[in-house]
């Protein structure tokens, strides 16, 4: 290998450790519901004692909420605060999608297509969405304070990777969680490269959706 390669190559080592967070840590959680069934859906975030790398994250903070079949897609999403969130709609129907949520108020007035300008969360909390024709359609968006975030998937499991050594308070969230999310919370001191096991056992509200107007989706106007 030529030295001017060399000096390259190494350089370009350098600065792959120089993007990362050295040694960096992770949580492996699993959250199961009081008989011992998986939780799909629910969020779990560790928010580090020191504020200063909060906004730390790879990529753009942007997410994405489709209206597929006259439902929310994905139901449940999790977003960084300050994020911009685009809401496409992919049916041949027009939705009128809204929230009256504190954490984020806003109305997207019937539209077909993907509108204009996205959404911005600036707020950390739970926003619920709706749609003002479409009343079964009810979807959830996670404003986090912490970009450290991350949703399980049907197994229950979701793992948190590249945290900065530290201390944490992780905690969960479910939109059927029957407590109160600061009760869920766990204090975690992670060491530079650990993965720690976290799990949960939460009670959940029974899941009553809205009852669904028949062939809509072919025979609406809107």
């Amino acid at each position: 290998m030529k030295p001017s390669l060399i000096v390259l190559w190494l350089g370009l080592l350098a600065g792959c450790a120089l993007s990362a967070p050295a040694f960096s840590a992770g949580v492996q959680a699993e959250i199961r519901d009081e008989s011992g069934a998986p939780v799909a859906d629910a969020i779990v975030i560790a928010v580090p004692q020191k504020t200063a790398p909060l906004r730390e994250r790879a990529g753009p903070l942007t997410g994405k909420v489709e209206q597929i079949g006259e439902e929310f897609v994905p139901r449940v999403s999790a977003v960084l605060v300050g994020s911009a969130v685009s809401f496409p709609n992919r049916d041949p129907v027009r939705h009128h999608v809204y929230s009256f949520s504190p954490a984020k108020r806003f109305e997207l007035p019937l539209y077909a297509g993907t509108p204009a300008a996205p959404v911005v969360f600036d707020k950390p909390g739970v926003v619920i969405l709706g749609c003002n024709i479409h009343d079964w359609m009810i979807g959830y968006v996670y404003v986090s304070e912490s970009p450290y975030f991350a949703k399980t998937g049907p197994n229950g499991r979701a793992a948190l990777a590249r945290l900065p050594a530290g201390h944490y308070t992780v905690r969960v969230w479910h939109p059927q969680l029957a407590l109160d999310e600061s009760q869920t919370r766990r204090e975690i001191e992670l060491a530079a490269g650990q993965e720690a096991p976290l799990g949960w056992r939460v009670p959940l509200k029974p899941y009553r959706p809205v009852r669904r107007a028949p062939d809509l989706l072919h025979g609406s106007q809107y």
